[in-house]
């Protein structure tokens, strides 16, 4: 069976990890399975995960369509980052043309707690315009992709942090900080006070790695803009864990069928 991961973020990794061969049971060798990972190439010298890489875009969703077809792909995961909304619509329509059962893993996105003071925003965009009335000192994770949004203020200051170096265009006042997470609450608090941070801007992008700034947000009292994560295509199974994808893999695998999306 040919599994195609759509992937990049860490439930990707994780995901093949659980599906790589391992030892044998008592009842012998476990199934191996064929595991394809396609990586979009964005970010250099990404972790490269257990099975075979596959590194660029497809060709929008008809080509997609044509590589499951052509490469024999039984079931496709989903398992980009929450904001990749074109790949995941791109991922439905292709599963649905070439009858590809289809499952979107997704890790939860955050929860506003106590003491947050939260804005959300509908896209970048709705962001770049909710920061004059918030603060002058921007703390910008929103990843080197959009910052576009931003170019046009030229008043407010920017702490951009990004894995790779970003592209113009760029809001006029900024410095970057590159690195990538996970994130310590010890070192994101210094962050927001070494830099005078007054204001913080994220994705709503979920997980424990990067998750540490909003508790030290919280904690200085800072208002946090969040840009809400695109939807997920309606009708496509979704589920939060890679175990859950790898049973849902497995399950397939055993024979119990899945209906295409």
């Amino acid at each position: 069976m040919h599994v195609l991961i759509l992937g990049g973020t860490t439930e990707a990794r994780r995901l093949a990890e659980l599906l790589a061969p391992g030892p044998a049971g008592p009842a012998g060798p476990l199934p191996v399975l064929r595991v394809t990972n396609s990586l979009a190439g964005r970010v250099s010298a990404p972790r490269t995960p257990p099975g075979e890489v596959r590194v660029g875009g497809f060709g929008g969703a008809e080509g997609l369509a044509a590589w499951l077809r052509e490469h024999g792909v039984d079931l496709l995961v989903d398992a980009t980052h929450p904001f990749a909304g074109t790949i995941t619509s791109h991922a439905a329509r292709a599963a649905a043309t070439a009858r590809v059962p289809l499952l979107v893993l997704r890790r939860p996105g955050w929860r506003r707690g106590e003491g947050d003071v939260w804005h959300e925003a509908g896209s970048l965009t709705e962001a770049a315009a909710l920061l004059p009335s918030l603060g002058r000192r921007i703390f910008l994770t929103t990843g080197r992709m959009g910052l576009a949004a931003f170019a046009d203020l030229a008043d407010p200051w920017f702490l951009v942090r990004s894995v790779d170096a970003p592209e113009a265009p760029c809001p006029p006042r900024m410095e970057v900080l590159l690195d990538r997470g996970p994130f310590t609450l010890d070192g994101e608090r210094e962050l927001l006070r070494r830099h005078r941070i007054d204001v913080l801007v994220t994705k709503d992008s979920g997980g424990a790695a990067t998750a540490p700034k909003l508790t030290a947000a919280r904690e200085a009292g800072l208002p946090v803009v969040v840009v809400r994560r695109p939807p997920v295509p309606a009708g496509v199974p979704v589920v939060a864990a890679p175990e859950e994808a790898a049973r849902w893999v497995r399950e397939a695998e055993a024979g119990r069928g899945l209906p295409y999306y």
